[in-house]
């Protein structure tokens, strides 16, 4: 069964400049592959992304070829570096686009597009905030519809205060990092798979109706 992940790159340096976290999703890439996953990966500061909550803000807008991507993608992962003790403004626009995809629920269930599909995260940076980033990205998922299964990230983020960042430090060596890695690609696709022969049979609209008749 052929699984494809598109990887977000939502670092703030636009190409060709060397990027971090395109390292990460380089060394993320190997570990989907070898599970027999296609991978693909989209410099998000490379495109036009307007400011917004719906899928399509028009007037030279790149953000629905992006979800166009995700909504033909069976894993979605979204990487990050860590600004300000947080993920980049580039990550959060994406939570925030995201939101268009609420209204374009399924005609006859009601449920999202990006039901069934699993999502992860990437974060690397060379100070903390690792995990602020990451339960907020990994909740903005879950509300959007996607599955996050267990363990579903990897980090890395060196010693307090301004110093190495993931390739100078040799992030693609830090065991802890590659281990979450690992947990994180493999329970990533096993879910994919769950889920490529087990769809959600929730039909959100039915479940809409109950929850108004429970509520008078």
């Amino acid at each position: 069964m052929a699984l494809k992940a598109l990887f977000l790159n939502c670092t703030l340096k636009y190409s060709p400049e060397t990027s971090n976290t395109r390292a990460f999703i380089k060394q993320a890439e190997g570990v989907f592959q070898d599970l027999n996953v296609s991978t693909e990966v989209l410099r998000l500061s490379d495109y036009t992304i307007k400011f917004g909550t719906t899928s399509d803000e028009k007037n030279g807008d790149d953000w629905p070829k992006i979800l166009d991507k995700i909504k033909k993608t069976d894993l979605f992962i979204l990487a990050t570096p860590i600004w300000r003790g947080d993920r980049s403004s580039i990550a959060k626009l994406v939570a925030e686009r995201l939101d268009g995809i609420m209204e374009e629920g399924d005609e006859e269930t009601g449920q999202y597009p990006t039901y069934n599909k699993v999502a992860g995260v990437l974060v690397d940076g060379n100070e903390d905030g690792a995990k602020k980033a990451i339960s907020s990205m990994l909740f903005d998922f879950s509300e959007h519809g996607f599955t996050v299964p267990v363990n579903a990230f990897s980090y890395y983020v060196g010693e307090a205060g301004p110093g190495l960042s993931y390739i100078e430090a040799e992030g693609d060596l830090h065991e802890f990092t590659n281990n979450m890695l690992l947990l994180m690609a493999h329970n990533m696709v096993h879910m994919a798979q769950v889920l490529k022969e087990k769809p959600y049979p929730t039909d959100v609209k039915k479940l809409e109706e109950q929850a108004k008749q429970m509520s008078t």
